[in-house]
């Protein structure tokens, strides 16, 4: 029995499926895979996260964009959906409908139990490729827990971790802090 050839998909065929589809999906070498929805929670985190960030940084020459501005990895190739990103200085953009962000210095992905392991692992292999980004930030959706790796100068990754709802971790790039207390206001888990 034959197979059928898989098409590989261009970087250019990515962008113009994705600007028409009814769903988000990322890109890897040549292949498109659909992301899943969201949680109520989910969306409330990404919202108060975003908000906690962009009134800290109104004063600054910094950008704070949600979910829907796809990130491409330039290393790497994957494009992908951060849940916020967090730019200082001018946001570099690729394609003419400036729809893809090249630089950010400040990445966040609420974590559910399907894409954990991913998040952690494989994507935070291609996110420290990106040569600007100094914060990768991780928050649970199923519980008070945040995690935050951040770049050192010798270009190592340090973790500091807020579980419960005193407290916080640094972001030290861009002088503010990400407060549980604020992350999860409003936020009910399911027993």
């Amino acid at each position: 029995m034959a197979t059928v050839p898989k098409h590989y998909l261009t970087p250019e065929e990515y962008l113009h499926r994705e600007r028409n589809a009814e769903y988000r999906s990322e890109y890897f070498r040549g292949e498109m895979f659909a992301m899943t929805g969201a949680s109520a929670n989910h969306n409330l985190i990404v919202l108060n996260t975003g908000a906690s960030l962009r009134e800290q940084l109104k004063k600054k020459p910094c950008r704070v964009y949600p979910s829907d501005l796809k990130l491409r990895i330039e290393a790497t190739g994957l494009y992908t959906y951060p849940d916020v990103s967090v730019v200082c200085g001018e946001p570099r953009l690729e394609s003419e409908r400036g729809e893809v962000l090249l630089n950010p210095i400040i990445l966040v992905e609420v974590l559910s139990e399907s894409t954990e392991a991913y998040d952690r692992g494989k994507k935070f292999e291609h996110y420290r490729t990106i040569p600007g980004l100094q914060h990768y930030v991780l928050i649970s959706q199923d519980r008070h827990s945040i995690d935050c790796f951040s770049r050192t100068e010798e270009g190592n990754w340090l973790l500091s971790s807020c579980q419960g709802l005193e407290g916080g971790v640094a972001l030290e790039a861009i002088e503010c802090q990400l407060l549980a207390s604020e992350v999860y206001e409003k936020v009910v888990f399911q027993p």
